[in-house]
């Protein structure tokens, strides 16, 4: 068992008395070796200059490990960039719009792939957004999207606005198997908050994400999934992606890529300190016993409790009470949602908004006595 009071020692910087923290779904608070994780990494450019290199990417090789060890499949599967936009256009660009121009996705993306899309879209691109109302037909009804001209299925497993976990892409990644058809899932809000079997899915399927969330990794720290074997060829490409290659002669051959299917979706020059924060707090995690099981335990504790409190006060929950359907966070439909985020903020109680919902994320080190008093405060909004 995780015990939040104890937990938030380590939280010196981030937690204060004046303010309550419901931000995990979006920003959870750093614990304390994340700074000095950032001084580490200054100290490394000091000491080698441009010689750095080396230790920063043993740093990033961590990293992925961590990321294999929490979704699965190997270390070198995964290619990182700052932000999950840079990832998604290197696989789109990859993908043969000229002869297969049709994308799958849903209508309840986040704006990563929504308004990539829509552009898409505005340029010839025939994308399909499939409502994802009701959530527990999601998978079946872009299966049921996916033609001979689809090049790619893109969709979430933990729906952003609701917290509602999406059933059957194991199903979905079968369906898109047989017509191959390439699956990306946008697990960020899966990550850390809800264990993820990624060879349940499917050892083929592309999986995208990111540590600032629920990791506690900051920002700059997302990631893909690549299945391994893959052999696409980003258009967007940048030179990491053949690093051990970028000493020879230069030809008119063909554009060369890695070895590993990663390789391809690797980018460029990079600031290496958002690594060495994300190999800390993963470090931290490790010693704290913030493992998977544990995380997810305490998670539905705080949401069912936040469920209850709703339930109490008579405010209109969005997201699903099962504990099998909800993921790590619980949108409140409320009366002027952008007033009730501005009023609880005015409080020091941090949560969010969208659309006409509130989003309230527990943490680990959030407390009961946090979640009480922000659902209280939540009352005058009451619809």
């Amino acid at each position: 068992m995780i015990d939040s009071a104890t937990l938030r020692s380590h939280y010196t910087a981030f937690l204060r008395p004046d303010r309550v923290l419901l931000t995990g779904h979006s920003h959870q608070a750093w614990p304390d070796v994340a700074r000095a994780a950032l001084l580490e990494c200054f100290d490394d450019a000091a000491l080698h200059v441009d010689d750095k290199w080396g230790a920063a990417f043993a740093v990033a090789d961590e990293v992925r490990a961590a990321l294999a060890s929490a979704l699965g499949g190997r270390p070198r599967d995964y290619a990182l960039d700052a932000n999950t936009h840079a990832l998604v256009t290197r696989f789109l660009s990859a993908l043969p719009l000229t002869t297969r121009r049709h994308l799958v996705s849903t209508a309840g993306e986040f704006h990563t792939l929504h308004r990539q899309l829509r552009r898409l879209a505005e340029e010839g691109v025939r994308v399909t957004l499939v409502d994802p109302s009701p959530v527990d037909t999601l998978a079946e009804r872009l299966a049921a999207a996916v033609t001979d001209d689809t090049a790619a299925v893109l969709c979430s497993s933990v729906l952003f606005e609701t917290s509602s976990l999406v059933p059957g892409l194991g199903e979905l990644a079968a369906r898109c198997r047989a017509r191959s058809v390439p699956l990306l899932i946008d697990a960020y809000h899966h990550f850390v908050a809800v264990p993820f079997d990624r060879a349940a899915i499917g050892d083929d399927v592309f999986v995208l994400g990111g540590g600032y969330k629920y990791a506690q990794w900051g920002e700059g720290v997302c990631f893909l999934g690549v299945p391994a074997g893959c052999d696409l060829r980003p258009v967007l490409t940048g030179w990491f992606a053949d690093f051990a290659h970028l000493a020879d002669r230069r030809t008119d051959a063909p554009v060369l890529y890695g070895r590993d299917g990663a390789d391809r979706f690797a980018g460029a020059t990079y600031d290496p300190v958002s690594h060495y924060r994300a190999r800390a707090v993963a470090r931290f995690f490790t010693a704290q016993g913030l493992h998977p099981a544990a995380l997810r335990a305490l998670s539905l504790r705080q949401t069912g409790r936040i469920i209850a409190r709703a339930d109490a006060l008579g405010l209109d929950v969005a997201t699903p009470r099962g504990d099998d359907r909800r993921g790590g966070f619980v949108s409140l439909r409320v009366r002027d949602a952008c007033a009730a985020t501005a009023g609880l903020a005015a409080q020091g109680i941090h949560v969010d908004s969208r659309g006409e919902l509130v989003r309230l994320g527990p943490a680990p080190y959030t407390t009961d006595e946090e979640i009480d008093r922000a659902m209280e405060a939540l009352k005058p909004w009451a619809l």
